[in-house]
């Protein structure tokens, strides 16, 4: 048996791949490539190129291999674009998933392991979120994804749908020279891309009342989120019980101000970071409590940030111009 990862050769879709193979499980891909890389995803893994709206192709995927349930990864990720583009949004995220629920009931697939976001939560009136925490998206992408949710435990009450869905922040670092994230934008590949341009990286405020000026965030190593994919399935295989909702989140944070002293101290570039004006609506501290997840999904913060920016850092140095 093999659990199929949707999504399987974007960025972090591959690291759960690779988790997956590092404990035995047998892995099978389907991506479109809009964001992926065909080379992140290991020669000897069964991949299926295509888009998860296509109903004809997952039905072959389930009928050529024997899956015991799916890692949902695909969908557009971009909140900020999706503001712009919200039909393009939910049709990614909303009827991509029903299209991939439905072919999982008409094959018997019957687990399924959610890639949610903290963005549900919005801009939330607590210092630390908890899975309880009010439930309140401010973008078509993160309202998306609690309609996912809902999709998940809708079925789960009409034909008994094993499912959990796991939300994190900012996903960052690397697990493997070859896998770096491409984004256009996340902060870590922005801040690289300017470093080797001879370019000073932005950062968006400096006078939020926090420590040190800038934003608070919850910075999470994704070998790290791989590993708690990975166990999240093996609960479900295993038919044991499993909380319908984690948060996957480092319980204290890291300014983006310590981010680029992290960053100037492993890449060995001194830079002064440009300073731009506050984003709107941007909250000045966002982090979550990992305690459930530690609890059920062997989840801890295994890596320091001066190793989440240096793997990072290396696998980018070590991607193809």
């Amino acid at each position: 048996m093999a659990w199929l990862v949707t999504g399987g050769a974007g960025y972090i879709g591959a690291h759960i791949v690779r988790a997956f193979r590092d404990q035995g499980v047998e892995v099978v891909v389907v991506d479109d490539l809009s964001s992926g890389h065909r080379d992140f995803v290991p020669a000897d893994v069964p991949f299926a190129m295509g888009t998860i709206l296509d109903r004809a192709l997952l039905d072959g995927v389930f009928a050529q291999h024997e899956v015991s349930g799916v890692v949902h990864v695909a969908g557009f990720k971009y909140a900020g674009v999706s503001v712009q583009r919200p039909l393009h949004a939910y049709e990614q995220n909303v009827t991509a998933t029903i299209t991939l629920l439905a072919a999982m009931q008409a094959a018997d697939v019957p687990s399924i392991v959610f890639s949610s976001s903290a963005a549900v939560y919005g801009t939330p009136d607590t210092d630390l979120v908890t899975e309880r925490t009010t439930k309140s998206p401010e973008s078509p992408y993160g309202e998306s994804k609690l309609i996912g949710e809902w999709l998940l435990r809708d079925q789960g009450a009409a034909v008994g749908l094993r499912h959990t869905s796991l939300r994190y922040f900012n996903v960052v670092g690397s697990g493997a020279a070859d896998l770096y994230d491409s984004s256009p934008h996340n902060l870590f590949p922005l801040v690289f891309e300017a470093l080797l341009e001879g370019r000073s990286p932005r950062i968006n405020g400096d006078d939020y009342p926090t420590p040190d000026g800038t934003c608070v965030r919850d910075y999470i190593h994704v070998a790290d989120l791989a590993i708690a994919h990975v166990a999240a399935a093996k609960l479900l295989d295993a038919g044991d019980a499993i909380e319908p909702v984690y948060n996957l989140g480092s319980g204290d944070g890291v300014s983006v101000g310590e981010i680029m002293e992290a960053m100037a101290k492993v890449t060995g570039i001194a830079f002064v970071p440009d300073v731009g004006p506050p984003r709107p609506g941007d909250p000045a501290r966002i982090v979550a409590s990992g305690k459930l997840a530690a609890r059920d999904l062997d989840w801890r913060m295994r890596h320091t940030l001066d190793e989440m920016v240096a793997s990072a850092w290396n696998s980018r140095r070590n991607a193809t111009p």
